[in-house]
């Protein structure tokens, strides 16, 4: 395939995914299943992100990164097969002479007065409960291993609560994914599993198995984890068989179609 013809499989994904936005919107650099360094993460969005909790970022854009690993920091989950986290708050920031950050409740307000990440999260499902605002808008990024994270897709923050962990109370926020299934799939009358986020176990055991490149010719630039039954096509998220690891050329050349 020329670079003709890539392009132009290039514009007509891109023509697809503003088709299916409706009121939501995505980031122009951004796809549901990209992998990128930490460096390429935060060039996305033009700041060093030093925290895993980052509300209204960029204008109106937050942003959260998440870890499902063994000796993750935090309890963060999936449930609904992917289409809702619940992620967890944070903690009070380790300093000198304070305390203990896991010995002692989530903050909601700086002593300042001012309101933590936790508490600008908080204030935004309170909100939307009122009918004051829609729900806030948030991109989801997970880390599979040391400065490699996965981008997750854009969910919307529909609840809060807090909980007991030990002897102190941690808040917890859930998030569901925004469909962005295409219209001329809901069309076809079929039901489909909208389980699209690929598993953070699965991602792992591909990532293992491919050896952190593209299939098709070995680069470890620009990759993407990519379903070989597209996902729109009714290919499972849950199966490793299913899913590989593509640079954004040969996943443009692929472009849905089952090899």
């Amino acid at each position: 395939m020329d670079a003709g013809a890539v392009a132009g499989l290039a514009g007509a994904k891109r023509k697809d995914r503003l088709t299916a936005r409706n009121q939501y919107t995505t980031h122009p650099m951004l796809s549901q299943g990209d992998v990128l360094s930490y460096l390429e993460m935060c060039a996305n969005f033009g700041v060093n992100l030093q925290r895993g909790m980052n509300f209204r970022l960029r204008g109106n854009e937050s942003l959260i990164l998440m870890s499902l690993r063994v000796g993750a920091p935090y309890a963060d989950r999936f449930e609904e097969g992917g289409k809702v986290i619940v992620y967890e708050g944070h903690d009070v920031p380790r300093t000198k002479h304070g305390p203990e950050p896991k010995e002692v409740d989530q903050p909601e307000f700086l002593p300042s007065g001012r309101l933590t990440q936790n508490g600008l999260f908080l204030d935004a499902v309170r909100r939307y409960k009122l009918r004051r605002a829609e729900p806030e808008r948030i991109r989801v990024f997970e880390k599979i291993r040391d400065g490699i994270w996965v981008y997750n897709g854009l969910f919307r923050l529909v609840d809060s609560w807090q909980e007991t962990s030990g002897h102190r109370q941690v808040y917890k926020f859930k998030l569901e994914i925004v469909d962005q299934v295409l219209p001329n799939i809901l069309d076809r009358g079929r039901q489909f599993d909208h389980d699209r986020v690929i598993p953070s176990m699965i991602k792992l055991e591909v990532w293992k198995r491919d050896k952190g490149s593209c299939v098709k010719c070995g680069s470890k630039e620009n990759l993407h984890f990519d379903h070989i039954i597209p996902y729109s096509q009714g290919g499972s998220s849950k199966d490793a068989r299913n899913i590989q690891i593509l640079c954004s050329r040969h996943n443009l050349e692929k472009h849905d179609k089952i090899e």
